[in-house]
């Protein structure tokens, strides 16, 4: 009967021949071919059932391919299933094409690579099959395999022949229709099957050849089986065409081209690790993703999946394919991790009595010791790599998904939520149902934008009304992508260990250990089951203080962020060491909880190093005291062994299930951000734009808006800003006026149009709820129905100016030249190094004000949009300038037809040629209308009424700007007579063609990477951060002594060995030292995995000794042991006490001398340093120093001395092992160093490709009204795409050089098992059992140590580069001495007041232009200075020498005859004091904002409220009224008490609230929740507070009304104290003292503004600034007011 077969299956040498003949010849073939032929059959119905699914009415026909792969018309939708199901499929031109077309980027070209020799290979393998039929034809008739043969030839016939029809079927039917897919797998594997079950057969036929015939046919049969599967492994996966995809240059991964062999070794990445080694790999040389792996496409295949559980179930599900190949391998890991264990215990038996199988059973034995570990370092791996490719796909999802949401988060809310906090609040959200959709609007979004809210939930249903308006602020969010991201995906490298290896070992372990102790290791195992909560439980305790940590770095970054956001004022005001105090506080909070969680650490690596010891105490107790047995040596260290290898998985269990609580914490922060509240944007204007007439409009119907969250009507209001009432029909195509004192809410209504403010009732009307790419041209015009907005504070992209301007849109370069002169760039350009290819840095720090303004205007300009948005865009600049704006680009030909709602103060200029005018007054509409009615009202003031009526526009733009904004040329307008031709374009043309030359300047703003090793000097910043010398010497001693006792432990069993033997010497001669701890390292503490491969004994086995069991005191030596084994957890946990003490004085004096070298910084380092380069240090690089340095370093040391015993050890025994030994050793070392160097690159490539990420992320969250207006939210997320693909591939890549290391390494420590045995099998019978033992599996340790050993130390290379990251910026140049004792000055200078400059020149770095040229002026005490001059002329620029934030290369500054160069940085900055240009807040409150270290009494604040007419002057402060900006009186004032809600109903309207008049109102981030002209004057109130006797202001109160600003210059000349003013609005200063006019560095005219307007011709620049600002007659009436007063003063 066939399968019937008598007798176990082994026997002596060889397995019998019935099972060879029953199953290797016909069971296991009939079975694979048939499992292969219904996976066939059941693949072929499927896709017939799919394609009668999917006959699209088109008839699918499929249009053929030269090289035999069809392109297949699947709908989009379906290819993201087919390639999912079939992953190949997804490499083939079929199923890849679709999915190329939707990821391919511009200038990506696809090369289609087709195998070698595709078709002769087939060839040779159907040759090849039909031989190995032919043989078995040849044996059926010879009857060559005997009387019961006959079965097994005719299954052999059966078997090939279908794996012939199969192969034929690939040469024949690859190029028609009837194709079948993927039959390459099955030929593959059928190879590989067959292969293995001739193998078997192979060996016996040479070892008991039956008959010569027998044996010729079976070998020649073997050899072409060998052919068949050699080409099976070594061609190419599935021997098929591959498109690869060349996307800008960088060469596609090699991956898909590997054949299976390659991929099992890793050997595809041998290109990447020569490369490596060659030369330093770039960016460039990096290969690029596998599309199926790049961004874009997994994006579109997630967002398929229906989101229906919390996020980690959801991810879970759409990972499920990947996870379970993933723990298939890891299953079939954790099988063979126990046959070395196995092998070493049939190889010492056989060496114990040679005689009782023929020598070539050992040799088998030999072979397989290494071959097994070969399968399991192959299974880990896959499993790993699995787990690689898993996380960036992950994390892509994860960064992908956090953007898109940070794209359509709401522009502001009042409070920050703290992720995690809310758990219950969660419930109370899921009221809103449309909320819901919209966090599920992933997939939706990608097709139109707009998920469609539930009509059945209208929007008031949010009643809580101020509980909703919390938002994650910018630091978390930048976070959650950093930190979080990261967490996530790191675990899924690794889930499989917890679902599959550790479960299998666990469960193998237990099993032979029962097998061996029986019911002695029921305690052991207990004594596991407890350890286990245990683990847990301090696995838990991980994932809290993580938490913790992770809440208090969230602190600390967060602070650090707007300490560096704001780094100008503190420095201004010398305030760096106070708040480096508050960020060291965080510090400290933070450094505190990681204390504990070391502590914690520490202990659960002792408790770890126990458990072994306890376990085996328990059970030989058990075995020796209850059961009475005599314990032998054989069984004692197999039971330790065992034990040994059980503690592994139960370890990584405990680590796991805390990283996943972990990472569980992780995704949660990310699902509550997911689910946060979104812009309503979308909701507000996804309606058409047309009034009840069906016209056409731009503007609101009785709709009133909040800054909160939804209020429903009646409730008391929230003290957020409100707009009330607004009913506007603005004009379109023309131009439109909003207009209003400061705070009035002006930037509101643009923000409400634009739907970024709450809805309260009433419509919206723009049409601006479209992405801009759906948007189509209007043919005539070229215009699109879009938006285009140009933000108050101008926002830019960290790219060059042209970048900037063009804004993705197509480049033209009449338009673009048009746009430039238009926004008077030209000139700038021409004194930009590199013209319009000058990068401009991070928030656009290598520009002035007024440039950043401009170019944000030329961006708004140069769009395609019909409708322009500008917020105050006049206001950074200066007058001229302003005007010939006005004139040339919001009046000029680029406007003609186009809408333009512009906000302004300027309104002398702006408002006599608009068409429609909104006054704003506190949120209400003052008066709105027609131009001509609004001026006759005479709301606007009398300057308005004076100009005329000129609806003029400007015709065509002049070529050149004229010489009072542009050149320096005395010439005016007369310019424009020449051809256009001429001047014009040659002017352009000429600065472009300057650019053009080959010089490719190196970004400032690139972010360095060191090169080649680690420098020493690195190494010995951390090693002295960490302590003194005494320190390390302690902590050498205590590595030691721990190594020392981890060999006391082998030494006293092998004591305890010997007793037995020395006992029962006299009664058998048994030989001599049989079983000297066969495994000395069974008890090895040090290295986890290192025991996996200790022998074990079967009790029969030892039966010899049993009969005399000697009488030994077991408890005794039980006792040593167990006190041996709690010494070494004593000295490992102090060792680990010790380092982790270390680490945390060394985190803390880096991070402090980091901070105090930042915030000493030149000021020039952050105008070349992006902000996201900053952070990178503090956030990621001081975290590797914080959690990862130490354990690292730790490991090393143990790793290495670990190696050093053991090769002691290895020699001492088997001497002859030294010889193999050198060989190895070279190869270990040439392996270590071709990965070192690659992976080194690879690693430091990866950290410099983080920043770009975080900083677009940052970049964006700052501008996302801009992008959201703009309608671009999809280029910003195809650009984060390509940001996070950049970032994956240098990481993919570094885990395949790991992976390849790993697997090289292994091969080679199998090499050193091979020639361990193979000696031992050499000197049988000179070597006794227990040497051989010892040898052997020492030998086999030795491979883990050195894996870890070199990956260790490269990970401890990689975090060493973040200090040397960290180094870099210990080493950046640091400002002058704060405090210089010897030239202290006074304590009450400067008493007078005096500035003098005495021929000042000074440059920001030495390889540019200076940027002031021998200027030299004297202002006396208590005079008002204006400084003008046009952008650029190095205004700010003397501010910030005044202040040393430049150093003077010759001359000086004297104030009151002190030279200021001589004295510290804090005496001088804390004496005078600056009003910066760009208004800089912190979080906090009002209070903290002025008084950050509280210095000043309530009293002092209110006052210089009152003085920057923040709040009114009458009021008390016990009941602050809400007086509407005391600028005009005319307008009835409500009171309202500020106390008492306002009484519901009609008879008190709803006014705003004064924020000012309570102190402890919040303020946002950098100020969001305040105006801009508000913040301006916060930060005069701060400087007034502080009373300076010089006060410099630079354009401090661009933003502010012209009345607010009359009244803040009343305050400002009443103050005793020298003023110096750089102003763009020339009757800011027309009625100082002096004014200074610069010029390109220069002092061009000094003097009294009214004789100055005096002068005449072409040195009167000044005059020449009055005329073109168009107020000629009022700033001469002004400047001759003051002169008159002053001379009366004079006369006096």
């Amino acid at each position: 009967m066939l399968g019937k077969c008598e007798g176990p299956i082994w026997q002596v040498d060889d397995i019998t021949n019935c099972v060879q003949r029953d199953f290797l010849k016909v069971l296991f073939p009939l079975i694979v071919i048939g499992i292969s032929f219904l996976h066939l059959l059941s693949q072929a119905i499927r896709r017939k059932v799919k394609l009668k699914r999917n006959a699209n009415p088109n008839g699918s026909s499929r249009s053929r391919d030269l090289n035999g792969a069809a392109y297949l018309n699947v709908p989009a939708e379906e290819d993201g299933s087919t390639t999912a199901e079939d992953e190949d499929e997804g490499l083939t031109i079929g199923g890849g094409r679709l999915a190329l077309t939707k990821t391919t980027t511009q200038g990506s070209v696809a090369a289609i690579d087709a195998p070698r020799a595709q078709f002769t290979l087939v060839v040779v393998e159907l040759l090849a099959i039909a031989a190995i039929i032919a043989i078995n034809v040849a044996a059926l008739v010879l009857h060559a395999y005997g009387p019961n043969g006959t079965l097994a030839t005719v299954a052999g016939i059966v078997t090939w022949l279908y794996v012939l029809i199969l192969a034929t079927s690939r040469l024949l039917l690859s190029q028609t229709r009837w194709r079948i897919p993927r039959v390459w797998n099955h030929t593959a594997t059928l190879y590989g099957l067959m292969w293995l079950f001739s193998l078997i057969i192979f060996r016996s036929a040479l070892i008991h050849p039956r008959s010569r015939v027998a044996q010729a046919l079976i070998i020649s049969e073997f050899a072409l089986n060998t052919l068949l599967f050699g080409i099976a492994t070594t061609t190419r996966k599935g021997n098929k065409v591959v498109v690869l995809e060349w996307e800008n240059d960088i060469e596609p991964s090699r991956e898909p081209l590997a054949s299976l062999f390659s991929l099992a070794t890793f050997g595809w990445v041998d290109a990447i690790v020569w490369q490596g080694y060659r030369k330093t790999f770039e960016l460039n040389d990096v290969w690029n993703l596998v599309p199926r792996d790049k961004a874009a496409a997994i994006l579109a295949d997630y967002r398929q999946l229906r989101k229906t559980t919390a996020l980690t179930w959801h991810l879970l599900r759409y990972f499920k394919g990947s996870l379970f190949i993933q723990c298939a391998f890891a299953v079939f890991s954790g099988l063979f991790t126990f046959a070395p264990t196995l092998l070493l215990k049939s190889i010492l038996e056989y060496i114990e009595d040679p005689g009782t199988a023929p020598r070539n059973v050992i040799w088998l034995y030999v072979i397989l010791l290494s071959f097994t570990d070969i399968i399991r370092s192959y299974a880990d791996g896959q499993a790993l790599w699995l787990g690689r490719k898993i996380c960036i796909r992950l994390r892509a999802i994860i960064i992908g998904e956090i953007y898109a949401k940070a794209l359509r988060r709401k522009a502001a809310a009042g409070n920050d939520t703290v992720l995690g906090d809310k758990k219950d609040a969660e419930d109370a959200a899921k009221t809103s149902k449309w909320k819901k959709l919209l966090g599920l609007g992933g997939k939706k979004k990608k097709d139109d934008k707009k998920p469609d809210p539930d009509p059945t939930t209208p929007p008031e249903t949010d009643s809580k009304a101020k509980g909703n308006d919390e938002q994650v602020n910018v630091g978390t969010i930048i976070n959650l992508m950093s930190v979080d991201s990261f967490k996530v995906s790191e675990i899924t490298a690794y889930l499989h260990f917890l679902f599959a290896a550790a479960p299998t070992q666990l469960i193998v372990a237990v099993y032979l250990l029962y097998k061996i102790l029986g019911y002695s290791s029921i305690p052991g195992l207990i004594v596991m089951v407890i350890l286990l909560p245990i683990n847990i439980a301090f696995a838990r305790g991980f994932g809290n203080f993580q938490k913790k940590i992770m809440a208090a770095t969230d602190k600390r970054i967060h602070t650090t962020n707007e300490v560096l956001q704001n780094i100008r004022i503190i420095k201004f005001f010398a305030w760096e060491h106070r708040f480096s105090k508050i960020v060291d506080e965080k510090r400290a909070v933070e450094l505190k909880v990681l204390r504990s969680k070391y502590i914690l650490w520490a202990f659960a690596v002792a408790v770890w190093n126990t458990v072994p010891v306890v376990i085996t105490f328990f059970s030989f107790l058990v075995y020796t005291v209850v059961e009475k047995k005599p314990l032998y040596p054989s069984i004692a260290f197999t039971a330790i062994s065992l034990f040994n290898i059980l503690r592994v998985p139960l370890d990584q269990l405990g680590d796991m299930i805390a990283h996943v609580q972990e990472s569980k914490v992780s995704v949660d922060r990310v699902e509550e951000f997911l689910n946060e509240e979104e812009t309503e944007k979308y909701e507000q204007l996804r309606h058409d734009n047309l009034d009840e007439d069906g016209e056409q409009m731009i503007g609101f119907k009785n709709a009133t808006f909040s800054w909160g969250g939804k209020e429903a009507e009646g409730e008391e209001i929230s003290t957020a800003f409100r707009l009330m009432d607004m009913d506007i029909k603005f004009e379109i195509g023309k131009l439109n006026i909003i207009a209003g004192p400061t705070g009035s809410g002006k930037t509101s209504l643009l923000m409400a149009l634009l739907g970024e403010m709450t809805l309260i009732k009433g419509k919206v009307f723009l049409p601006g709820g479209y992405s801009r790419e759906d948007v189509r041209p209007d043919p005539e015009t070229g215009l699109t129905e879009s938006v285009a907005y140009c933000a108050q504070q101008a926002w830019l992209v960290n790219a060059n100016i042209k970048e900037n301007i063009l804004f993705a849109a197509p480049f033209d370069e009449k338009r673009y030249k048009d746009v430039i002169v238009a926004c008077a760039l030209e000139r700038d350009l021409e004194i930009l190094d590199a013209g319009d290819e000058t990068l401009v840095g991070e928030k656009g720090i290598t520009l002035s004000g007024g440039q950043k303004q401009r170019i944000s205007l030329a961006r708004a300009l140069y769009s395609n949009s019909k409708h322009v948005l500008l917020d105050d865009c006049l206001s950074a600049v200066d007058s001229h300038t302003a005007k010939w704006i006005f004139d040339n680009c919001i009046r000029g030909p680029l406007m003609v037809g186009r809408t333009c709602l512009l906000v302004t103060h300027n309104l002398a200029l702006c408002a006599p040629q608009s068409r429609y005018v909104v006054l704003l007054d506190n949120g209400k509409i003052e008066i709105q209308g027609p131009t001509e009615e609004v001026i006759a009202s005479g709301k606007l003031g009398e300057d308005v009424n004076k100009s005329k009526v000129e609806s003029a526009a400007i015709s065509r733009i002049p070529s050149r700007v004229p010489s009072s904004v542009g050149d320096e040329s005395g010439e005016t307008l007369i310019d424009d007579a020449e051809p256009p031709n001429g001047n014009n374009n040659g002017k352009l043309t000429k600065v472009k063609s300057a650019q053009k030359q080959p010089n490719p300047k190196k970004d400032a703003m690139e972010e360095t990477k060191a090169e080649g090793g680690v420098k020493w000097t690195v190494i010995a910043l951390y090693l002295k951060s960490m302590g003194p010398w005494w320190f390390w010497v302690l902590a050498v001693i205590v590595f030691g002594v721990q190594q020392i006792g981890a060999l006391g432990a082998n030494v006293w069993i092998r004591q305890w060995a010997n007793q037995y033997e020395t006992e029962s010497q006299g009664a058998y001669s048994v030989s001599s030292n049989s079983y000297i701890g066969n495994t000395i390292s069974t008890v090895k503490v040090a290295s986890s995995r290192i025991s996996q491969i200790q022998p074990y004994f079967d009790p029969n086995k030892t039966s010899l000794i049993a009969k005399v069991a000697p009488d030994l005191d077991v408890s005794y030596y039980l006792t040593v042991y167990a006190l041996i084994g709690v010494a070494c957890m004593l000295v490992a946990l102090f060792r680990d006490f010790w380092l982790f003490f270390g680490s945390i004085t060394a985190s803390w004096k880096i991070h402090q001398r980091l901070m105090h070298s930042v915030t000493r910084a030149k000021f020039k380092f952050f105008d070349v340093t992006p902000l996201g380069q900053i952070m990178n240090r503090f956030s990621k690089d001081l975290e590797a120093v914080d959690q990862e340095v130490a354990p690292i370093a730790i490991g090393v040391m143990s790793c290495a001395l670990a190696i050093v015993v053991t090769v002691a050890l290895i020699s001492a025994i088997t001497p002859g092992f030294l010889v193999a030994g050198v060989f190895i050793s070279a190869m270990y070392f040439f392996v270590g160093k071709f990965y070192l160097r690659s992976s080194r690159d690879l690693k430091r490539l990866e950290s410099v490709q983080r920043s770009p990420l975080f900083q677009q992320f940052g970049e964006t969250l700052s501008g996302i009204t801009t992008i959201r207006a703009y309608g671009d939210e999809r280029r910003f997320v195809r650009d984060n795409m390509m940001r996070i693909n950049t970032h994956s591939r240098p990481f993919i890549y570094l885990w395949a050089t790991n992976r390849w290391l790993a697997f090289r390494i292994d091969v080679i420590g199998d090499l050193v098992a091979f020639f361990a045995g193979a000696f031992v099998v050499f000197s049988i019978g000179t070597i006794d059992a227990g040497s051989a033992g010892l040898s052997l599996s020492y030998a086999i340790s030795f491979t883990e140590n050195v894996l870890w050993l070199v990956r260790l130390y490269a990970m401890n290379e990689q975090n060493m580069n973040s200090v040397e990251r960290i180094k870099e910026y210990l080493d950046v140049e640091q400002e002058a001495e704060p405090v210089i004792e010897k030239t202290r000055p006074a304590a009450n200078w400067p008493s007078q007041g005096s500035v003098e400059f005495i021929n000042y020149t000074t440059r920001y770095r030495p390889d540019l232009e200076p940027v002031l040229r021998n200027v030299s002026f004297a202002i006396k005490p208590l005079e008002k200075v204006g400084i003008v001059g046009r952008t650029g002329a190095g205004k700010s620029s003397l501010a910030l020498a005044l202040f040393r934030g430049l150093e003077a290369e010759e001359g000086k500054i004297l104030i009151d005859d002190v030279d200021i160069g001589l004295i510290g940085l804090q005496d001088l900055r804390e004496s005078i004091t600056i009003v910066p240009q760009d208004p800089t807040l912190f979080t906090g409150t009002i209070r903290s904002n002025l008084d950050p270290f509280s210095l000043f009494t309530d009293e002092d604040i209110f006052t210089a409220l009152r003085r920057v007419q923040l709040i009114g002057a009458a009021t008390s402060i016990t009941n602050p009224s809400t007086p509407l900006t005391t600028s005009r009186p005319t307008t009835p004032v409500v009171q309202v008490n500020g106390n008492a809600p306002s009484p519901t109903g009609t008879s008190s309207p709803i006014t705003n609230k004064n924020v000012f008049l309570n102190l402890s109102s919040p303020v946002t981030e950098s100020g969001n929740n305040l105006s801009q002209g508000q913040r301006q004057l916060l930060c005069l109130a701060r400087a007034m507070l502080k009373n300076p006797k010089v006060l410099m202001m630079d354009e401090a109160t661009a933003s502010i009304d012209y009345n607010t600003d009359s009244k803040i210059q009343e305050t400002i000349r009443e103050l005793k104290s020298t003023i110096i003013t750089i102003a763009h609005r020339l009757q800011t200063i027309v009625d100082y003292d002096k004014v200074l006019v610069l010029d390109k560095g220069c002092v061009v005219e000094y003097g009294h503004p009214y004789e100055l307007l005096k002068k005449e011709g072409k040195d009167a620049v000044f005059r020449g600034m009055c005329e073109t600002s168009g107020d000629m007659e009022v700033l001469q009436k002004a400047a001759k007011k003051a002169w008159d007063a002053g001379r009366l003063v004079d006369v006096e």
